[in-house]
């Protein structure tokens, strides 16, 4: 998963994960992001999360190609349409 270069010039896909008393944190050493959650699945989640934000991938409508990949068809997505729903009402 993770690979780096010994001369620490890059660090493309290094992922470190470490234990801090009751957490797991982890960090996308390339981006310097870093997350936390109480198991290491967890930690590591929250950390695709983070980059996804991070690197603006998160929030956009996905392509036509993208939901075919999912096995949807882009005629049928019709919930995205849509507003979400006002969760705080």
């Amino acid at each position: 998963m993770a690979s780096s270069t010994r001369d620490g010039d890059a660090h493309d896909g290094e992922i470190r994960l470490w234990r801090e008393e009751d957490w797991w944190v982890a960090r996308d050493v390339e981006t310097g992001v870093t997350t936390q959650g109480p198991s290491r699945e967890e930690a590591l989640a929250n950390l695709d999360e983070a980059v996804a934000l991070h690197e603006g991938d998160t929030g956009r409508e996905p392509t036509d190609a993208e939901l075919r990949e999912l096995g949807i068809d882009p005629a049928d997505n019709t919930t995205g349409d849509r507003e979400p729903p006002d969760v705080l009402d």
